[in-house]
């Protein structure tokens, strides 16, 4: 059974569902079932695996409802030889799975291409042993976590120390996966009920070479890879184009593909003028009147772009190589080229932010109002959220972000820019997973089914840290109370603290990430004049 913790138009949708159950359904060794929160392939009278794809932290408590609902213990330890085997895989969990650690018999780091593979080929070779010589089995397999043969340390404060192994099977540490052959991912589902409705969906590039000091898209899945024109793209755009008319073209910086312009004229050809072609987020900068017109011809209405901050402090602190007049170009080649609108991302809450980079922000997006009459223009803003394997993982939420979401949609929304800011309350949340150990687990536990409500994880924290929730008995080691709520969500951390993910490799060592930390935070543009 391989799941996906939301709808089944969200999760069908997922390019990295899709190429998964791929992956399994084209083998003949394996008989997989897809389910999702409100339908399901009908169920094997016997689930001997069952899988869940993770891309979002807020994601995480789905899995606890969808193994109550196939009778499967939530708890690893407390599985038996009759229960399936529970695997995870995502960015998500490949960044830190630790507060979700104790519901997982085994975590895939890093890409499926390769690494789902040699985890099924294990697991056929000793199906028939019992389930703890199973899980032993796999910890030969590069990139395979077994979370139950490693336990945390902590001092008598409960800091942690360390996550160690605690059988002689398990590795001191395990290193992500990278594929590296000359394709990448493209849809292998296409429906009218997927979010996206008919689209083919072509993964153009795999993570970013800009190196944004805040992106684990970029840091966790570098290095960045691009498939060759003739051998990788074509192919896979053919190959949709066959059987609907829709073609996304989908990566971190698409644009930024060494033949991103020659696949352009190729889609450019009057054979293709039926087809409705999107693209994801585009770096502003490789923003062109041949993209723009081309776009416009194949039925694309907006194009976006992510401009971090419209401070130019902010955007060299964050690495984001981005000038003022870039910014303006793209909206006006959007225009010219026949685009109806202009959808920008940014940030509040970053750090080392003032009150007077959240003014520039209002000030850039009302020039471009001005200077582009008639391009309807959207901001989306979230805010900073510290994630795992960046150089700002020891960075903290501000809480003063709270403020400078409503200050920006007080400026913008009377000028006609539309304003679209993500919660921050559910930001908060968010940070509480990514920065968050195993003692999170017992809070996720409790507010399953109920994930929904902000004030239920604050509740359910504030009984972990009193002890009124249970830490012995649910779970296989017993784990002293977690940190103050404020310790794990908004303090900046020392670059010295033990991670919860120390022992899992990310791409980049952790000598590296404190250096690009240094070089955003120690320079002169760091320092807000106000």
């Amino acid at each position: 059974m391989l799941a996906f913790p939301s709808t089944y138009s969200v999760g069908i949708t997922s390019l990295g569902y899709q190429v998964v159950w791929s992956v399994m359904a084209k083998r003949q060794d394996v008989d997989v079932r897809r389910l999702f929160t409100d339908q399901g392939d009908r169920p094997h009278r016997q689930c001997e695996l069952f899988g869940l794809s993770l891309s979002w932290e807020l994601d995480g408590p789905v899995l606890l409802d969808l193994l109550e609902e196939n009778r499967i213990p939530i708890w690893s330890h407390q599985r038996g030889e009759e229960d399936p085997i529970v695997f995870g895989g995502g960015p998500v969990l490949t960044a830190n799975p630790e507060p979700l650690a104790p519901f997982f018999d085994v975590v895939l780091l890093g890409d499926g291409e390769e690494l789902l593979p040699a985890f099924i080929d294990a697991l056929q070779e000793v199906k028939e042993l019992p389930r703890l010589q199973r899980l032993q089995a796999l910890t030969r397999i590069p990139g395979v976590y077994i979370p139950g043969f490693y336990a945390p340390e902590y001092d008598s404060d409960g800091v942690l120390l360390a996550v160690k192994p605690i059988t002689a099977h398990a590795p001191e540490s395990i290193s992500k996966q990278t594929w590296r052959g000359n394709s990448l991912s493209h849809s292998t589902v296409i429906t009218p009920e997927a979010a996206w409705p008919d689209i083919h969906m072509v993964e153009v590039v795999r993570s970013c070479p800009e190196l944004c000091r805040f992106c684990m898209a970029s840091y966790l899945t570098l290095p960045f890879r691009t498939p060759s024109l003739e051998d990788g793209l074509i192919p896979a755009v053919e190959k949709g184009l066959s059987v609907t008319k829709r073609l996304g073209l989908l990566g971190a910086s698409v644009t930024q593909h060494p033949e991103f312009t020659e696949l352009l004229q190729w889609l450019n050809q009057d054979c293709f003028d039926d087809i409705h072609l999107s693209v994801s987020s585009v770096r502003a900068a490789t923003v062109s009147s041949e993209l723009t017109q081309i776009l416009t011809r194949r039925g694309s209405k907006s194009l976006t772009i992510a401009i971090e901050s419209g401070s130019d402090r902010i955007r060299k602190m964050v690495n984001k190589k981005l000038a003022q007049e870039e910014i303006f170009a793209a909206a006006r080649y959007a225009k010219e080229g026949g685009l109806s609108g202009l959808k920008l991302y940014g940030m509040v809450g970053l750090p080392t932010e003032a009150d007077i980079d959240v003014e520039a922000t209002a000030e850039l997006l009302i020039e471009l109002k001005k200077s582009t009459p008639g391009l309807r223009l959207t901001l989306g803003v979230s805010t900073f959220v510290p994630k795992a394997h960046t150089p700002f993982q020891w960075q903290g939420v501000r809480p003063e972000a709270e403020k400078r979401l409503k200050r920006l949609a007080k400026q913008l929304k009377p000028k006609g820019i539309a304003f679209r800011p993500e919660s921050f309350g559910w930001s908060v949340i968010q940070a509480l997973l990514s920065r968050s150990d195993r003692r999170l687990a017992p809070v996720i536990a409790s507010v399953r089914g109920s994930q929904n409500k902000l004030g239920g994880w604050k509740k359910a924290y504030r009984a972990a840290r009193e002890g009124e929730l249970s830490t012995t008995s649910e779970q296989a080691i017993p784990l002293p109370s977690p940190p103050p709520w404020s310790e794990i969500v908004h303090e900046t951390w020392e670059t010295s603290r033990i991670m919860p993910w120390t022992h899992l490799k990310g791409p980049i060592s952790h000598e590296r990430l404190i250096q690009h930390q240094h070089q955003a935070l120690d320079q002169n543009w760091a320092i807000p004049e106000e």
